[in-house]
């Protein structure tokens, strides 16, 4: 059975693979023959090569620092404060039938079109971009936290309760590892949107960072080295995604065998 699942996700990885390698081929020839003007597209052997170009400079390491600096304090205010809202919400009698009203209508303002008054606000700084992320990702995070606590199944905490767990106990052992995986699947698409988010501050109102780089490329119309940076943003998003799984899968998962 293992013999056979192995085979089977070998040839799903292989399949995947050669969908890249033709999708790939197709753009590098549709470029090449002038069906699409360079403009509008660039073949991936130049992208690579703006990618290799990019990351062989010093100063581009210093935007990528910059970049993910403002990524990772914004998201990580945003995941502590987020599970703490939507742990708060549903843990406090009456407070999410009171608060819900009021989150969801700040999660449908358009985070795009507030950026400029957020600049207004605070100025061009760090905490600008860090503000940005923080509002790409908060309101994902606190609201899968409402639901998966919501999902806690109800023989759980009736054993917890027969057991004499105390409040505590029962938050830490049976609820938080029931919500867990609807936790981290906030985390994981927040993640991805708070990358952006920064990227976003950064093209509005920034002289450094991924964002800003973009912007110089567009603005030359060099359009290799725009989707060199865009490579390069979504290489990121990809290993901090990994990341956040291995964090699932070796923190989380022990924890909640042991609970």
């Amino acid at each position: 059975m293992k013999k056979g699942k192995t085979r089977w996700f070998s040839g799903v990885r292989i399949g995947q693979l050669a969908v890249l390698l033709l999708a790939l081929g197709a753009m590098e020839f549709i470029v090449r023959q002038g069906i699409v003007g360079k403009l509008y597209l660039s073949e991936p052997t130049e992208v690579l090569r703006q990618v290799w170009s990019i990351l062989s400079s010093r100063e581009a390491y210093m935007h990528i620092r910059i970049t993910l600096t403002e990524f990772l304090i914004g998201f990580s205010l945003a995941a502590v404060l987020g599970i703490g809202t939507g742990m708060l919400l549903v843990l406090v009698r009456g407070a999410e039938v009171f608060f819900r009203p009021f989150l969801s209508a700040l999660m449908a303002v358009p985070k795009v079109t507030i950026i400029p008054l957020i600049m207004l606000w605070i100025g061009m700084g760090i905490t600008h971009k860090v503000v940005v992320v923080f509002l790409f990702c908060y309101f994902t995070i606190a609201f899968n936290t409402i639901t998966g606590i919501k999902q806690t199944a109800d023989n759980h905490l009736k054993v917890a309760k027969v057991l004499e767990a105390t409040r505590a106990q029962t938050i830490w052992k049976v609820i938080l590892p029931s919500a867990a995986p609807t936790i981290f699947a906030g985390l994981r698409v927040s993640a991805a949107t708070g990358l952006v988010g920064a990227l976003f501050g950064e093209m509005i109102a920034s002289q450094a960072g991924l964002g800003n780089l973009l912007v110089q490329a567009t603005s030359l119309y060099d359009t290799a080295k725009a989707f060199a940076i865009i490579t390069i943003v979504t290489v990121l998003s990809v290993l901090i995604i990994w990341l956040i799984d291995l964090l699932e899968k070796k923190v989380v998962l022990r924890w909640k065998a042991k609970a």
